[in-house]
């Protein structure tokens, strides 16, 4: 593909609440930390609303990664158009196929009428630069090991940390999928890199649909691990009040040696994030 993002790849979600001020505080500072790489969505609330009223004389410094979650081509061609209007871009450096989590949507994106056939043409059109798949839960590793071999597909971007890969079967598909990913030169995005369990009946402090790890030397430490896999970067995390913690790791990151990365997966109150922990 070409592009050479930074590992901290600034998460759109973060936006949802429309607050237009924060929007431009908080890509200021993901800017000054060297993020070159935008992801959001037009499902993340009125996040394109806010970041299209402060991206134009940024657009230069930030590769640009909208999604969407239509499944047939009508809908899929509307929802990008929407986006371009609303972030006022020319194009969208990559559109990606989002929230694909079973064989069923997988099939209707594939299917006559069904969303790739606008996205790829929109693509020709050069409305899309590359394209790419997002997913959610546990089948997204052999989900997106279909979606690889069906479609041109430059990045996929998927929940990859130590909080999945306590689940064997996961851990298991996902090393599968990230071989597959790398013969083929296809992009890796990591979400959810700071999930530490689901929030069950505790209160939710932040944002996020799962409970973060939020003390610095975890943080760092769960950067370290989703870094040693053979991925580009991480998704920054669904609240704002998090982001300083994950640029900061991000920033001095190391990768890990095999037997610290293993000895992470052992730490007691990581559990299993299976489908009601927003995996």
């Amino acid at each position: 593909m070409g592009q050479r993002s930074s590992v901290a790849i600034l998460g759109g979600c973060a936006f949802g609440d429309g607050d237009v001020e924060a929007t431009r505080d908080v890509l200021e500072l993901a800017l000054r930390a060297g993020v070159n790489h935008l992801d959001i969505a037009a499902s993340y609330g009125d996040a394109e609303l806010a970041v299209g009223t402060v991206l134009p004389p940024l657009r230069s410094q930030l590769f640009v990664a909208c999604k969407t979650m239509e499944r047939s081509a009508e809908g899929a061609r509307r929802e990008l158009e929407c986006s371009l209007t609303l972030l006022y871009l020319d194009y969208v450096d990559l559109y990606q196929f989002h929230a694909v989590t079973s064989d069923e949507e997988l099939e209707a994106i594939l299917a006559p009428g069904g969303a790739a056939e606008a996205v790829l043409r929109a693509r020709d059109e050069g409305l899309v630069r590359h394209v790419g798949i997002t997913g959610h839960f546990l089948e997204a590793p052999r989900v997106f090991a279909r979606a690889l071999a069906a479609l041109p597909l430059e990045t996929i971007m998927l929940p990859l940390g130590v909080g999945h890969f306590v689940d064997a079967h996961y851990r298991r598909s996902a090393e599968a999928l990230l071989a597959e990913a790398e013969a083929r030169a296809v992009g890796v995005i990591a979400i959810k890199a700071l999930a530490r369990r689901p929030w069950g009946e505790r209160p939710h402090r932040y944002g996020t649909w799962y409970e973060p790890l939020d003390e610095p030397s975890r943080v760092r430490a769960a950067v370290d691990f989703v870094l040693s896999l053979p991925i580009t970067g991480f998704a920054t995390p669904c609240d704002r009040q998090l982001l300083p913690l994950a640029l900061r790791a991000a920033e001095n990151a190391s990768p890990l040696a095999p037997e610290d990365a293993e000895a992470m997966l052992a730490t007691r109150d990581l559990v299993p994030l299976g489908r009601d922990g927003g995996l």
